[in-house]
């Protein structure tokens, strides 16, 4: 069967997600690059031109003022020195990940490759290595499916800051480096965008026709390099604006032109390498007519119940990039989560924050370790399964309120459920060793055995329509233990 896609809705929503990712159910991202080096979190890049931001007061103080020490040369200073990705993989394989996301490019327009488009890339400053090479030959080694983020759409207009001046103190009115002539190929030209800030504008659309040709190009280069399994855009299919069709209704093709290009040419890749389709292209556009042409995303939140099709939500241990001031999750409310979210017919994404130097700091590892005690009892109510009938019961619900992740306080009641090979696999929320669970959704089924996963067939009865199962005082795992009931 000859399978080729065209740069076209039409075509394009003939996509379906392939069982390797279906199956995989959570993976490891490397949020990671020179963002990192002053260790104080995400869009570093943008708030170091803002005035009166924590970060700008920071840079101010610890580098110089951007006119005079801008995000170029924070990019010099990015070295990389200790990065080990063979040995990070193994920890994230025992962690329980089953494929890699990597970061191609931020917002901040530096790329993690040797890229023939883009000077300002790792083999040419900073690390002088190919970031994105040697994670994919560390991914490949261990047989992980290769995932490459970019985030580069939102960068024309997300960098217009670096255009501006202060507007009071000894450098008022003295511009950002960002406006010299020599640097605007790494800087964008994106002075039409003006420098009004913050939050009147949508730093994910620009109608450019240049920089949405660049972007392409880009795109095709790290397609081209990596021929990844997993590409994943931050925002919606480029270039379409989203938020005014959201008020108007009307998606034009033409706007989505370039997005329709770079998914198609991915998945004719994945074809062309394998015979079929493998890859997954990953958006945060929630309409169907959008997210259609691959996997809906949805950053630091999830959905209320079961979705048709497979989707994906990313989120990391504390701050997108190595922020020392931002505690961590505990590795408990992380598993909740992924629990909630595959019962939900989701797949999970976590961001391991890594160090300037490649290297993950002591909790991060501690979250590893704790994260690979659970997988290893419980990893087989994980992989390869698909919602049941209903996602769980209980009165106790994940709070879904934009990019908000608060621990959700769960009851004695609380289950999750998914399935596999005729089993039902029901994880505890909130239930403690010694009580007698009542479970209600196997009214209309007979029960022919329990088994608490880590520790064997467990007592149970049907009274009234209702599971009682017997638990034991002491527990297999410190969190979200499962009973496989068949």
């Amino acid at each position: 069967m000859n399978i080729h896609f065209e740069p076209a809705f039409e075509s394009l929503r003939s996509y379906t997600a392939p069982e390797w990712f279906r199956d995989a159910k959570f993976g490891i991202w490397s949020h990671w690059g020179p963002q990192s080096v002053p260790m104080f979190g995400d869009w570093y890049a943008r708030n170091m031109y803002i005035e009166g931001t924590p970060q700008y007061e920071y840079h101010l103080r610890h580098y110089g003022h951007p006119s005079k020490f801008g995000y170029k040369d924070i990019c010099a200073l990015w070295k990389a020195e200790n990065f080990d990705p063979g040995a990070l993989i193994e920890k994230y394989y025992r962690a329980g990940a089953r494929y890699l996301m990597t970061q191609a490019t931020h917002h901040d327009h530096f790329f993690n490759y040797d890229s023939a488009i883009n000077r300002m890339n790792s083999v040419k400053v900073g690390p002088h290595q190919d970031i994105l090479a040697m994670w994919k030959a560390a991914a490949d080694k261990n047989k992980l499916p290769f995932g490459i983020s970019e985030h580069l759409g939102a960068s024309f207009s997300w960098w217009r800051v670096n255009k501006g001046c202060d507007k009071y103190g000894a450098y008022a009115g003295v511009p950002y480096d960002g406006n010299d002539p020599d640097w605007q190929d790494f800087y964008h030209a994106n002075q039409e965008h003006g420098t009004k800030d913050p939050g009147d504008f949508n730093p994910w659309y620009t109608s450019n026709s240049a920089f949405r040709e660049y972007w392409l190009r880009c795109i095709n280069e790290m397609i081209e390099k990596f021929e990844p399994d997993l590409l994943y855009t931050d925002g919606s299919l480029p270039f379409g604006d989203h938020w005014a069709a959201d008020q108007s209704g009307v998606i034009d093709e033409n706007d989505y032109s370039h997005g329709l290009r770079a998914v198609a040419k991915l998945y004719n890749t994945s074809v062309g390498k394998y015979g079929e389709n493998r890859a997954v292209y990953l958006q945060k556009d929630r309409r169907p007519e959008i997210y259609s042409v691959g996997v809906l995303d949805i950053e630091k939140s999830q959905l209320p119940g079961i979705m048709p099709e497979p989707w994906h939500t990313d989120t990391c241990i504390g701050n997108w990039f190595y922020d020392v001031h931002s505690p961590y999750k505990h590795p408990e409310q992380i598993i909740e989560m992924l629990v909630d979210i595959i019962s939900k017919n989701g797949v999970m994404l976590l961001n391991i924050l890594q160090r300037p130097d490649g290297t993950i700091d002591d909790e991060a590892d501690f979250i590893l370790q704790k994260l690979a005690e659970w997988f290893a009892v419980c990893g087989e109510a994980v992989y390869g399964t698909r919602p049941w009938r209903v996602f769980g019961e209980g009165d106790t619900f994940v709070r879904i309120d934009g990019f908000r992740e608060d621990k959700t306080e769960w009851n004695r009641n609380d289950l999750r459920f998914v399935q596999k090979d005729g089993a039902v696999y029901a994880f505890l929320m909130g239930a403690r060793g010694g009580d007698t669970l009542t479970v209600r959704s196997f009214a209309e089924q007979d029960i022919h055995s329990v088994e608490l996963l880590g520790y064997g067939a467990v007592p149970f009865a049907k009274e009234f329509g209702m599971l009682l199962v017997a638990l034991p005082e002491n527990l297999p795992v410190f969190c979200a233990n499962v009973l496989k009931i068949s």
